[in-house]
């Protein structure tokens, strides 16, 4: 189907920083459209988000350079033309960039342009989004991971951690899973209030309340399952994304936080080791730093049968990067965020590289978000099994949950509901 239309406008993300909305038509009328999300919390291989750097704009966030690139170059190259799918579209803009990190065009530029593509082929084809993306059997939905204590670079308070999550895994289906999830929230904020604890929230809508501990987060998030009504690790497990890539100081992890002390990779080791004994933990995210590619193959041969053990900011969803990881036996799981990447394509690869290894896939949002809920019919179509898109509140981030709920009902009873299976171990 030939493409007769793209353009693109600087609109903003959640944050209030500026993204691309870019919407692309095909010649039957069908049209997509999309926007691009940013992070705070990057590895360092992350694909180039391409900001203007003029200072008298949005404090030299402006994304008008990125914008007149699909305006002007890209249309040039794809207006009149009719790719054969989603694969030769992605490769011929990869190709116009011509740089390694997709950083002349820029990564944003180029993933709203995939995604367009992506919605208007769908619609060209009468099938929903994740249909095109992983066929008309997909039908896998994921267990929500809600955000619900923030810390690290993420808040301004007193833990090091970045992600404290809730995840409801104990349920028949994505619906019931959704309303677990909400009530331990609110339970969670009902008894931080009663503790003359902040209840203000985060980028990701997650809490933010300063603890006399990181231990503190996970003892709170515990007596809000109870207080909810439900059994901690049998119900709603937990999950962690430290960010430890951001602790990483010469060569050894720095609690820049709560007490400014400096511990080693095998330290590290050993604290997670003893977090898992105690707490009922079933994904830890970046446990190591993105640096620390011997101690991440030492955590994973210890404690890589116990837990999902997901590479981020080591990976960045990216195919070349994964590949270093499966031969050297580093972490069980990969974090999947389209825009570290930069095309829709090149995340698929990705994730299909994973399943063939026998490593979990875990969909990701960014922490600059918006109301795109892409990422939703990513994680169905490719069957992940599990997503994280923050916590209990937020639009940006419930928009993602409202569009799993839509596809569930779609589905019917041909739904089926991952559950806790989908955590590798």
């Amino acid at each position: 189907m030939r493409i007769t239309h793209l353009d693109a406008i600087e609109v903003l993300d959640s944050r209030g920083n500026p993204t691309i909305e870019a919407w692309l038509r095909l010649e039957d009328g069908s049209e997509g459209r999309a926007l691009t999300p940013s992070g705070a919390s990057t590895g360092e291989h992350e694909a180039a988000e391409l900001r203007d750097g003029d200072p008298s704009r949005y404090q030299g966030k402006g994304v008008l350079n990125a914008v007149g690139h699909i305006r002007g170059e890209i249309a040039d190259a794809l207006i009149g033309t009719t790719p054969s799918g989603q694969r030769e579209l992605d490769n011929r803009m990869r190709e116009l960039d011509g740089t390694p990190n997709k950083g002349r065009l820029g990564a944003n530029a180029l993933l709203a342009v995939s995604i367009a593509y992506a919605r208007a082929a769908a619609q060209a084809r009468t099938l929903p989004l994740y249909q095109y993306l992983g066929g008309t059997d997909a039908d896998l939905l994921p267990v929500p991971c809600l955000n619900v204590i923030n810390g690290g670079r993420h808040a301004d308070n007193t833990v090091d951690f970045q992600e404290f999550k809730i995840v409801p895994h104990h349920a028949p289906n994505f619906a019931e899973a959704i309303r677990m999830g909400e009530e331990v929230f609110h339970a969670l904020k009902a008894l931080l209030h009663a503790r003359g604890l902040s209840t203000g929230v985060g980028d990701e809508g997650g809490f933010a309340p300063n603890l006399h501990s990181n231990e503190q987060a996970i003892e709170l998030i515990l007596e809000a399952i109870a207080k909810a009504g439900y059994t901690p690790g049998t119900d709603v497990s937990l999950a962690l994304d430290p960010a430890t890539s951001e602790m990483w100081h010469h060569g050894r992890y720095r609690f820049f936080k709560s007490n400014q002390k400096e511990v080693d990779s095998d330290a590290m080791i050993a604290l997670w080791s003893d977090w898992f004994d105690r707490y009922p933990i079933v994904l830890m995210e970046d446990p190591l730093s993105e640096h620390d590619w011997d101690g991440w193959a030492e955590i994973t041969r210890r404690l890589g049968g116990r837990v999902e053990l997901v590479g981020d900011d080591i990976f960045c969803t990216n195919p070349d990067l994964l590949r270093r990881g499966i031969r050297e036996g580093v972490a069980n799981s990969v974090l999947i965020k389209p825009n570290q990447i930069g095309t829709v394509t090149e995340t698929l690869d990705c994730i299909e590289l994973a399943k063939s290894a026998g490593y979990g896939c875990y969909v990701s949002h960014r922490s600059g978000e918006t109301e795109d809920t892409f990422i939703a019919d990513l994680v169905v179509g490719t069957g992940c099994g599990h997503i994280k898109t923050g916590s209990g509140c937020r639009g940006e981030r419930t928009a993602k949950f409202n569009r799993l709920l839509r596809i569930e009902h779609e589905l019917g009873t041909r739904a089926r509901f991952a559950g806790r299976s989908a955590f590798v171990r």
